[in-house]
């Protein structure tokens, strides 16, 4: 009996102690991939072989590491909404191209994608904190523009992107109009427990277990003690064929932010990938989207008046 026991510590010590050289060793090439396997770390395209007129933005977060963005219009002069797009965490931002080309075409929007540091042209490192300087200093970028309706910047992002923009939704509630969070972990945490199944029971913010290996974590990304902070409208799409985030996962962060927030509407597509819920989703997808922002982030009247009818186009407006 002893024997079986110490053997049993022994295991138990064993799946510890490989956890936690695997958390300290590869955590940030599971968190940050800035590089797809095959390719280069820079561009493969750029808006305008899609025939998408775009600007490059060079910014420099507050801590100095210079940044590269490309900020996209409809049309030069178009006062619509505009999207601060947060991609998720492998290859860079060239590799979302066709699907904000769909979405400019689908919503009459401008999109400004930022690459995080150590992404794309962005000089630096990723981490959770410097990312989070990032995505504000892009922010901050737009909220300065005098090009753009700046009461109408909504965050949209996916997977990584949803922490990172949770985390700016919460910190800019003057800023920031609405949110769309898509395919969306709680938190890294338990995405280590989902990737890496036998670290489950010492690892994540829903474990069962001890928790032990939490604090071996740089980059937490705890979308789930976020989310229930935001203010502004929330709109969670979410596929059910997710083969990366468990679906539980954006269902769970939905239920936290709908218990203080009552603008919060949860979507799901019963096709969508983690990666191709926007394309499986379809025409359902792109209308969802739309009449989430002709709700929240309706187009303001020349009379200053925010315009709330059913139009399908009402929610741009844009000089030609």
């Amino acid at each position: 009996m002893v024997t079986y026991v110490n053997a049993l510590l022994y295991g138990v010590g064993g799946i510890v102690v490989a956890g936690m050289a695997l958390l300290v060793a590869f955590q940030e090439k599971l968190v940050y991939v800035p590089v797809l396997p095959g390719l280069t770390k820079s561009y493969q395209i750029t808006p305008s072989r899609l025939r998408l007129p775009y600007e490059d933005v060079f910014l420099h977060a507050s801590d100095g590491v210079r940044l590269h963005s490309w900020f996209i219009k409809l049309f030069p002069d178009c006062r619509g909404p505009t999207i601060l797009f947060f991609q998720e965490n492998a290859g860079n931002i060239a590799h979302r191209l066709e699907m904000v080309r769909i979405m400019i075409q689908r919503l009459n929007c401008n999109v400004f994608m930022l690459s995080y540091r150590g992404y794309g042209a962005s000089d630096g490192y990723p981490s959770q904190h410097g990312i989070t300087r990032d995505a504000q200093a892009a922010l901050d970028h737009l909220s300065q523009r005098t090009d753009i309706d700046t009461s109408r910047i909504i965050v949209f992002g996916r997977s990584l992107g949803g922490a990172v923009g949770a985390v700016l939704t919460k910190n800019n509630p003057d800023k920031v109009a609405a949110i769309i969070l898509e395919n969306t972990f709680t938190s890294i945490l338990d995405m280590a427990g989902v990737l890496l199944p036998f670290l489950k029971w010492f690892i994540g913010k829903n474990s069962k277990g001890p928790k032990i290996l939490n604090f071996l974590v740089r980059s937490p990304w705890s979308t789930i003690d976020v989310v229930g902070q935001i203010k502004q409208p929330i709109l969670f799409l979410s596929g059910l064929q997710d083969e990366m985030v468990p679906p539980v996962h954006m269902q769970m962060l939905y239920a936290k932010a709908a218990a203080h927030n009552r603008r919060c509407l949860f979507v799901d597509f019963p096709s969508g990938m983690h990666m191709d819920t926007w394309l499986a989703g379809g025409d359902h997808y792109w209308r969802t989207i739309q009449q989430f922002l002709e709700q929240y982030v309706p187009e303001k009247k020349e009379n200053g008046s925010s315009g709330n009818n059913n139009d399908s186009s009402s929610s741009v407006k844009c000089i030609a």
